[in-house]
């Protein structure tokens, strides 16, 4: 065949199936399913051992210092680099969320402060239980996403799937890549895509806000964060399935309601972009010269160093002080006043009548998946039903919107949703997937 002659596709085949081995193939260990880079993310969590902590305060406390001093003096050899002056340039709401991750941080490595901050229910819980094995995850994935996403994976699949799009979810087929590229990297990664495409007229206003709600999802990485947290990793691939079979309901359902409905379909640019596969070409031939074409722009060795080196900077110093912030705020609350139970208590029929187990302890986590994705797990890791923990889990994952990072990039963003849509969105995809979780949990049960 030609294209076995040809170069570029080597340079997008061998990355590619390196990325799919240890990002999307299941292996055994020990009995149980998993992917490599768990293995590899577990190895190195062995490694540091004790330390973690220690880590773990060292990355928040650089992270708010520089911030704080580049805040003050503008560093030039910060401002140089766009995307680390944007990383160490947040917004006051944020800057003032990554301070208090900072304070909080301090508290509970030194064990000075209140006791609600840095008991073993709240802070210490968030810094000794969850943080750990987001520091190796973050510097896993920052490096090897890569192979994923720069070498022409995601425009082949993206490709495939275009003639779907339209008429499946009324959007166009380039959304496919936006759903791609969360799924294999992040969410954040799908919001900002999304974003560039709305602002040089690729989407209108609802199709821009209906990708970014329901097609930026949790990566296969975070996903396999949540469902350890809960103790069930050995069931991550059925876990998996469940979550992106809700996540397609709720992604046919949910913008067929307000508030999504009601966005007007029109363009932020007088002359928009309409996109189709030219004619008389397959979909897989057309994947395909996307691919080559990426692959032959694909990074060099050194480009793609300093991309990871990036990209976990960005994960370390960007995200660990919001978790920490707000993961410790949101279990204050859920431990020491009732406002969580009390949001909560509508739920509670709801999971009585799904027949899940310890209906009143689970209701407590839906709310506070819109603070940050991981609080619901941390939360229900106390529940004692493996059932319950699993849709707790699953659930956790379909909300999708959760201020902490998804949701903060979406109002930073120009797609035009406001923080009280976003809310209303986010307890519309808790309604629609709750159910379709609890019937595949009792099929699995």
């Amino acid at each position: 065949m030609k294209i076995l002659k040809d170069s570029r596709f080597y340079k997008f085949l061998i990355p590619s199936l390196i990325g799919i081995f240890l990002f999307i193939t299941p292996i055994s260990q020990n009995g149980h399913l998993t992917i490599p880079v768990a293995v590899f993310a577990n190895k190195l969590l062995d490694f540091i051992g004790d330390k973690s902590l220690l880590i773990i305060y060292i990355l928040i406390s650089i992270s708010t210092i520089i911030t704080i001093l580049h805040k003050i003096f503008k560093f030039k050899f910060i401002k140089i680099d766009p995307k680390i002056d944007n990383l160490f340039s947040p917004s006051s709401f944020w800057f003032w969320v990554r301070v208090t991750g900072f304070i909080f941080a301090n508290m509970i490595f030194w064990g000075v402060g209140p006791e609600a901050v840095i008991s073993d229910n709240t802070g210490s819980l968030i810094a000794n239980d969850l943080m750990p094995i987001l520091v190796c995850v973050f510097l896993l994935a920052g490096f090897l996403l890569a192979l994923l996403l720069n070498f022409g994976l995601l425009d082949f699949f993206g490709s495939l799937l275009i003639k779907v799009m339209r008429p499946l979810f009324n959007l166009p087929g380039r959304s496919a890549l936006d759903c791609i590229a969360s799924w294999l990297g992040d969410g954040s990664i799908g919001v900002l895509l999304t974003s560039k495409q709305y602002e040089e007229g690729f989407y209108s206003k609802r199709e821009a806000t209906v990708i970014a709600t329901t097609f930026s999802a949790v990566s296969i990485t975070f996903a396999l964060v949540v469902i350890s947290e809960v103790g069930l990793e050995h069931m991550f691939l059925p876990f998996y399935f469940t979550v992106s079979i809700a996540g397609i309901v709720a992604a046919i359902i949910v913008p067929k309601f307000a508030p999504l409905s009601k966005i007007p379909d029109s363009y932020c640019v007088e002359n928009p972009v309409k996109e189709s596969i030219p004619e008389n070409v397959s979909s897989f031939k057309y994947g395909m010269s996307l691919a080559l074409k990426k692959a032959e722009n694909a990074p060099t060795v050194k480009s793609f160093i300093k991309e990871g080196i990036e990209n976990v900077f960005e994960m370390w110093f960007g995200t660990l002080p919001v978790i920490l912030a707000l993961g410790t705020v949101a279990l204050i609350i859920a431990e020491y006043t009732p406002v969580f139970k009390i949001l909560g208590i509508p739920f509670i029929p709801i999971y009585k009548l799904l027949a899940i187990p310890e209906a009143e302890l689970a209701s407590q986590t839906v709310i506070v998946g819109f603070a940050d994705m991981f609080l619901p797990s941390v939360i229900a890791s106390g529940i004692q039903s493996e059932m319950t923990r699993f849709v707790v889990a699953a659930t956790s994952v379909t909300q999708l919107i959760y201020m902490s990072e998804i949701g903060s990039i979406i109002m930073g963003s120009k797609i035009p949703v406001s923080i009280k849509n976003l809310f209303i969105i986010f307890l519309e995809r808790t309604i629609v997937t709750l159910p379709v979780i609890a019937l595949i949990a009792h099929l699995i049960f």
